[in-house]
């Protein structure tokens, strides 16, 4: 069963005295499973970004430690900063990061508020996913009216906290707690010092875009409908909250952006609208910034975005692609962006999963010619086939940007994509067949003094020997769906770079060769016979298709290389 993961993302109101915020994040990493990723303190908002995982007990238990802590140290009563803010925690969400639905989420974020409301005696409001109540689920509106408004606004009926003392108290003051999707806090810098410019550019952009004024568009009185709501000209994107404001620290101005649905309204395109919004305001767009973390996804698009926009290959590796992103949006601009701190994925992987790949081509050469079964025939068989992939995708990359092929940039531009996926794949299996070897090892070492244990070491010794016929056999499949990327370079790729398509070929068929003798061998000593017949039959068809295809290929390279 996968783990449950949700990933906890604080905000606090101190962004400035490092020891108070040390001592938070001390509390936070006191409870045990916690894994603290990122803090990232502002001088100018006053505030702290924290983000750190875990299971769900543990993170809960976590955050409560952090806003005990948070409410002892933090006098909101002395507090300034640019950033909205009602509490020393002034808002904690919860998201679901794997294994787990948004409903179980927001039980825990329920679960949270009323601890930290009836021990702490902190009013806790719940927001998104958590709130039943849609009136008060927005967390601009519960914060409307900030730090000193609050003191008048919880003694409304309608904003009673969901849990703890429907009174304010001064030091502590209130907080927001509930459970969201993944939200990207994104500012984009511009060469300006005028806050009431960023302002305009954030009413252009933003979801609730900007509420219609009778007479100055500026300082005229709000026009109101029927209801007595404010008349609204919308924004341009949809899931973007958005304010502008001045950042003294920087000096310059910023628009700070809440993206809240990245997969709807894609990162570049808010700071591409932020870019042509500024530009008919007679401002510049000069960089942006990442508050906390990001998932991958929308760097790769972004990357990808840029690439295509300036008539270039999108199959690169994710390196280039996020190199691309950072550049293009200037995410460097205002202090160094390093992808393995600020992209959350890179942060909660496994350096050990990837021990063999991270090596030098002579430190895996050398580590496969020690005295020791592991690395064997099964990585090298998947490195091969990586290699014989990323042959491939080179010559679809220097196909795209041939000259005089321009009109085919996006053609091979897809199957360098395509190539780079599949490589991607094959590179893991070389790990992973390590992996699955020293599994079987691992059994074969388990006591069996009982007749308990013997039978526990059996079934382990099975199942271990099943996953090593298994990921042999996955990559015998990585490789024969290789193949086309192979031929389509060989009948219309670059023809300067035919042999590297040949070379490719070569490979791919070593890559199926080896993994083909791989699932024969550990096949062999598999007690449960109908399941190795069949996976032994499978991989026979596939190597057969796939030794057929190869063999073709190296020929046609060989017929059109001799002239």
């Amino acid at each position: 069963m996968q783990k449950q993961l949700i990933e906890c993302v604080p905000n606090f109101s101190e962004g400035r005295d490092m020891g108070i915020i040390k001592q938070i994040t001390d509390a936070i990493e006191s409870a045990e499973g916690v894994r603290l990723l990122d803090v990232d303190p502002g001088k100018a908002t006053n505030r702290t970004v924290v983000t750190f995982v875990g299971e769900p007990e543990a993170v809960i238990e976590g955050a409560f430690r952090g806003m005990q802590k948070a409410a002892e140290l933090i006098d909101m009563s002395k507090h300034t900063g640019e950033h909205p803010r009602m509490g020393a925690t002034d808002v904690c969400p919860l998201v679901p990061i794997s294994g787990i639905s948004m409903e179980e989420t927001a039980a825990y974020a329920v679960k949270l508020a009323k601890r930290v409301g009836e021990t702490l005696n902190i009013p806790a409001y719940l927001y998104e996913y958590a709130q039943p109540d849609k009136k008060r689920s927005n967390l601009s509106i519960i914060r409307a009216g900030e730090y000193e408004g609050f003191f008048d606004k919880i003694k409304l009926p309608e904003w009673k906290p969901d849990f703890g003392p429907a009174e304010f108290p001064a030091h502590a003051g209130a907080t927001v707690i509930g459970a969201r999707d993944f939200l990207i806090a994104y500012n984009v810098n511009l060469n300006s010092k005028s806050t009431r410019i960023a302002n305009r550019i954030a009413f252009d952009v933003r979801e609730a875009g900007r509420v219609v004024r009778e007479g100055n568009p500026f300082t005229g009185k709000i026009k109101t409908d029927e209801n007595g709501e404010p008349v609204r000209i919308p924004g341009k994107l949809k899931h973007v909250k958005a304010i502008g404001w001045y950042i003294e620290e920087y000096e310059m101005a910023q628009i700070s952006i809440n993206l809240t649905q990245y997969k709807e309204t894609p990162l570049h395109t808010v700071f591409e609208e932020c870019r042509k919004s500024a530009d008919e305001r007679g401002a510049r767009v000069t960089g942006s910034e990442l508050v906390g973390l990001i998932p991958l996804e929308p760097m790769l698009q972004a990357g990808r975005y840029f690439l295509e926009k300036q008539g270039l290959s999108t199959g690169v590796s994710e390196e280039h692609l996020i190199w691309s992103a950072v550049k293009s949006m200037g995410l460097d601009e205002l202090g160094p962006f390093d992808p393995q701190k600020k992209i959350i994925e890179y942060l909660l992987k496994n350096e050990a999963d990837e021990k063999l790949i991270s090596m030098s081509v002579k430190a895996f050469a050398n580590e496969t010619a020690a005295d020791s079964p592991a690395p064997g025939g099964g990585s090298v068989a998947a490195a091969a086939g990586a290699f014989g992939v990323a042959l491939g995708t080179m010559v679809a990359n220097l196909s795209a940007s041939k000259r005089g092929w321009e009109t085919r940039t996006a053609e091979f531009s897809s199957w360098a994509e395509k190539g780079q996926l599949l490589k991607d794949r094959l590179l893991a299996l070389v790990d992973e067949d390590t992996r699955a070897f020293n599994a079987i090892m691992a059994a074969f070492g388990l006591p069996k003094d009982t007749d308990e244990q013997k039978s526990a070491r059996k079934t382990a010794i099975q199942e271990a020997s099943q996953y090593a016929t298994e990921v042999p056999f996955r990559t015998l499949q990585v490789a024969v769906e290789s193949i086309p990327l192979i031929q389509a370079m060989i009948e219309k790729g670059n023809p300067n770079s035919l042999s590297d398509a040949g070379v490719g070929a070569a490979c791919l068929l070593t890559a199926m060769q080896g993994a083909w003798m791989n699932v024969l061998i550990n096949a062999q000593g598999l007690e449960d016979k109908a399941w190795a017949t069949d996976i032994t039959q499978r991989a026979e068809q596939l190597i057969q298709e796939g030794r057929s295809a190869c063999n073709a290929m190296m020929a046609e390279v060989e017929k059109r290389l001799r002239g």
